[in-house]
């Protein structure tokens, strides 16, 4: 009796390790839930900490005919010989008839760049996607910026907002590292989806266009950051 006990005991134990290693679903989806909600924390932080940089002027114009916007509170950049950087952040779509925003829609953002680095450091970017082919594009599981869609380094200082008129681009990136401009290039970098986060933050399985074009799901959670959007891109 006391050998059948430990055998039981012993498979139990081999189950929860397997289960351990393997990342079993409840742990999983809990750490993608709590992920996600950070992220979303974190977003409307950048959102607010960009809009009360006063080099960003221009930033704050553009803003109000954005179609949609992507933000990354942390992506990390650098390596010895090849560096590479990446992060995950939320995009948010307007409705063009309501002028609502929709989201958040979960995503990774990536790039490999060759050169000599060494060390590394984290940026905050922040996507304005200008056109209904950025919109588009981002509907798909990955889009490569600057190949896909068109992408600019958005202005930033005094004056500015008088070169705005000129930018054609789907999207307008802006970049900040340690609180200051950076002005980093993400031409070549792969936007993807993350299902696991979109699936975690609502609850079952999701699509871009469910989230952002659809508006078929919706968490109370993300209300500040809606708010925080919706503010600055008032249109007036």
């Amino acid at each position: 009796m006391h050998r059948l006990s430990w055998i039981g005991a012993g498979v139990l134990a081999g189950v929860l390790a397997v289960a351990t290693l393997t990342g079993g679903p409840v742990p999983a989806y809990a750490d993608d839930l709590q992920e996600a909600r950070q992220l979303v924390d974190k977003a409307r932080l950048t959102v607010e900490s960009f809009v009360a940089d006063p080099d960003m002027d221009a930033f704050r114009r553009l803003i109000k005919e954005a179609k949609g916007v992507y933000i990354a509170p942390q992506v990390l950049r650098g390596a010895f010989i090849i560096g590479v950087s990446g992060g995950s952040g939320v995009l948010l779509a307007r409705d063009e008839k309501t002028s609502q925003w929709s989201g958040p829609a979960f995503y990774t953002i990536g790039a490999a760049s060759l050169g000599l680095q060494a060390g590394g450091d984290a940026s905050e970017v922040i996507l304005l996607v200008m056109s209904e082919r950025g919109i588009a594009a981002l509907q798909a599981s990955s889009v490569k910026l600057g190949a896909d869609v068109g992408i600019a380094v958005g202005p930033v200082g005094a004056g500015a907002s008088a070169s705005t008129a000129n930018l054609s681009a789907d999207i307008i990136a802006y970049t900040r590292a340690k609180g200051l401009y950076a002005g980093i290039s993400l031409d070549g970098a792969v936007v993807a989806t993350r299902g696991a986060l979109n699936k975690a933050y609502y609850g079952k399985d999701v699509t871009p266009m469910d989230i952002l074009i659809r508006g078929a799901v919706t968490n109370p959670q993300s209300a500040e950051l809606i708010q925080a959007i919706a503010k600055v891109a008032a249109r007036q």
